[in-house]
C-alpha cells in the first residue's frame, strides 16, 4: 500500500474510531455494549494463548529450575563446609579429649610419687645425632629444664633429659639400646639394670641369677644419686618372658615397656625428685582376676522304705 494522501486519512480515522470505542466500554462498563464482542474475542483467541503459554512455560520452568538449581547447589556447598568446619572441630574435640586424659593420666602418677613435674609436649621425633631414638619437647633451660632429668607419663617412664636450649629440649627415649636405668622388682626387691632393644621389649639383667621371677612381675625405676639422671620408683613394665639362668651370675628378663613410645604426644620432666622413695606406690593396682565360681553340691538322701506288715 502506497503512501498517499487517502491512506493517511484512513489511519486517522481509524485511531479515532479505536479512541472512541475504548471511550464507549470504559463509560458502560459491565453494561458495555461491547462486552459480547469482547468474550468472543476471548473465545476465539483464548486457546491460541494458551498453547503459546503451554510452549513457552517449560521454558520458563527450565530456568526458573535453572536458578533454584544454583541457590540449592550454593546451600549444599554451604552446608558441606559447615558439616566439614564441624568434623574438623570435632576432630579437634576428640583430640583434646584424648590430651586431656593424657595430662590428667600423668597428674595421677605424679601425684602417686610426689613428683614435682613441668609439663611439656613433644614437637619433633627424633635429633640430629645420629640415629637414636630421641624426641623434642617444647620446654628448655627457661622452664627450669635441666640436663640429666627424668621424663615420665602417665603410663610410667619415658626417658631422660640429654641436651636443652632455651625453649626446648632432647629426650632420650626408655627404648634406645644407648639407654640404662637401674630397676627394681615389686615386692621381692630385686635390683637389675634396662636396656633398650629399640622396637622390641627391654632387656633387663638382674643382679641376682638365682632370683625367682614370673611372667606379669613389675618393675620401677630404682633411682640414681641426688635423683639424677632417674628418681625411684617409675613404673617401667612387665615381665614377658624369663630367660633360662644357666647357672650365671645373672638372670635375664624381657619387659614390655608401659610406655608406647611410638605415640608420645604430653609428657612431664621431673622438677623436684620426691622427699622419700615411693617403691611400689606408683604402679597401678592390679586388676582382680576372674572370681571362682562356686560348686553347688546336692546332696541325697533315700527315703528309707516302710517295713512290710506281718
Amino acid at each position: 500500500m502506497r503512501d498517499t494522501r487517502e491512506s493517511r486519512l484512513l489511519l486517522v480515522l481509524l485511531v479515532a474510531v479505536a479512541f472512541a470505542l475504548i471511550t464507549v466500554d470504559i463509560r458502560g462498563g459491565e453494561q458495555s455494549p461491547l462486552d459480547g464482542v469482547r468474550h468472543a474475542a476471548a473465545s476465539v483467541f483464548g486457546p491460541v494463548e494458551k498453547g503459546v503459554a503451554a510452549a513457552v512455560d517449560p521454558v520458563g520452568n527450565a530456568v526458573a529450575a535453572v536458578r533454584d538449581s544454583g541457590e540449592r547447589h550454593d546451600r549444599i556447598s554451604e552446608l558441606e563446609r559447615e558439616n566439614a568446619t564441624l568434623k574438623q572441630r570435632l576432630g579437634s574435640d576428640d583430640r583434646n579429649r584424648g590430651r586431656a586424659r593424657e595430662l590428667d593420666a600423668m597428674l595421677k602418677t605424679a601425684g602417686a610419687g610426689q613428683y614435682g613435674i613441668k609439663g611439656a609436649q613433644v614437637i619433633a621425633i627424633g635429633a640430629a645425632q645420629g640415629f637414636s631414638w630421641t624426641v623434642t619437647i617444647d620446654a628448655g633451660s627457661n622452664d627450669g629444664i635441666r640436663r640429666d632429668m627424668t621424663v615420665l607419663n602417665g603410663d610410667g617412664l619415658v626417658g631422660r633429659v640429654t641436651t636443652v636450649a632455651r625453649t626446648s629440649a632432647t629426650v632420650l627415649l626408655a627404648n634406645d639400646p644407648k639407654f640404662t636405668v637401674g630397676t627394681r622388682m615389686e615386692k621381692t626387691g630385686e635390683l637389675g639394670f634396662a636396656n633398650g632393644q629399640g622396637d622390641r621389649s627391654l632387656r633387663v639383667e638382674l643382679l641376682n641369677g638365682k632370683a625367682v621371677v614370673r611372667e606379669g612381675d613389675r618393675l620401677v625405676t630404682f633411682g640414681s644419686s641426688r635423683d639424677k639422671p632417674f628418681v625411684p620408683g617409675v613404673p617401667v613394665g612387665e615381665v614377658t618372658r624369663v630367660e633360662p639362668s644357666g647357672g650365671g651370675l645373672t638372670r635375664t628378663l624381657q619387659v614390655r615397656p608401659y610406655v608406647g613410645y611410638s605415640k608420645l604426644d604430653i609428657v612431664g620432666v621431673v622438677v623436684q625428685p620426691p622427699r622419700t622413695d615411693p617403691r611400689d606406690t606408683v604402679l597401678p593396682p592390679k586388676p582382680e582376676g576372674p572370681k571362682p565360681t562356686p560348686t553347688v553340691t546336692v546332696t541325697v538322701t533315700p527315703t528309707p522304705s516302710a517295713k512290710p506288715e506281718d
